[in-house]
């Protein structure tokens, strides 16, 4: 199976080209930039084109979120005309108020954002005109590297002990970008083989959570890590943020029908940042112990 991934530099493509690496059924070609034409699909013949999410649309400028759509659109065109099937990630955060439930797949965002209602529409487009489509809604993702990655400039704030703020008062179901890889190639290769399965899924971790108490977690499993290894590093404060006095908004993702229909579990969001910090604090273990004032002890 032949997979191309766009926007070259994402967290997601760096955790799908590593988890390719690893197996020998999976061939990945990466393109720098969302500009897919025909002529270079018919070119690589690949199995299917894998968008990556434009993380936190809501927190960046609409210019952005625009240019995203119109590459979007511009590749939609090109996999329809050779007939490529598309997968398309897109943010929780298109559920702009989210919902005091969990979110079924079949409950299509209707966010008041202009630029956020631009993606709804190429999501109905695609839905509408190409029937091999998979739209994987996720949860905000972590990775240590990468563009979106979060949790790579989460503790570079705290190692330089910077304050981080983060709002108690929006919950969600943080999601690794590996656990995402995962899946998406679970999920391909099942398609490749005969499913028919195609359609709208939610990929996130498990256990709800705000940004603050997952910040938190964050550092106080930095800290913990650091001291066993000798190193004495003063994080930065975590300050928490209310932006929605009465009542906290959910952006809960349910998971179910992917469970159904292909068997991908959720991963628990806690292990998946335990992982990484471990993988953190050992590759930076020789940095940190020259750095003045962080030594050991």
């Amino acid at each position: 199976m032949k997979l191309l991934i766009l926007d070259a530099g994402h967290c997601l493509n760096l955790a799908l080209a590593r988890l390719v690496h690893r197996r020998s059924d999976t061939e990945l070609v990466i393109e720098p930039g969302l500009n897919i034409d025909a002529a270079k699909l018919r070119e690589l013949a690949p199995t299917a084109v894998i968008v990556p999410p434009l993380s936190a649309p809501m927190e960046i400028e609409p210019a952005a979120v625009m240019a995203h759509g119109e590459g979007v659109d511009a590749c939609l065109e090109a996999c329809r005309e050779t007939d490529t099937p598309l997968v398309w990630c897109v943010s929780d955060q298109l559920y702009q108020d989210g919902f005091e439930t969990p979110i079924d797949e079949h409950v299509i965002p209707a966010p008041r954002d202009e630029s956020l209602r631009r993606l709804i529409a190429i999501g109905d487009r695609i839905r509408s005109s190409h029937p091999r489509h998979l739209i994987a809604r996720l949860g905000p993702l972590f990775a240590l590297e990468g563009g979106h990655a979060w949790l790579n400039g989460l503790i570079d704030s705290l190692v330089a002990g910077d304050e981080v703020r983060a709002a108690q008062d929006v919950i969600f179901c943080p999601t690794s970008a590996d656990a995402v890889a995962m899946a998406l190639v679970g999920m391909l290769h099942q398609l490749d083989c005969g499913s028919n399965a195609w359609g709208a899924y939610h990929l996130a971790g498990t256990e709800p959570v705000s940004a603050y108490t997952f910040t938190s977690m964050v550092r106080t499993q930095l800290s913990t890590r650091l001291e066993g290894l000798g190193m004495h590093v003063a994080l930065g404060e975590v300050k928490a943020l209310k932006h929605h006095h009465d009542q906290p908004l959910r952006r809960v993702l349910n998971c179910r029908r992917v469970l159904e229909a292909f068997g991908v579990h959720q991963k628990p969001w806690r292990l998946e940042v335990g992982r990484l910090l471990d993988e953190w604090c050992q590759a930076r273990r020789p940095t940190m112990r020259d750095e003045g004032g962080r030594s050991p002890a």
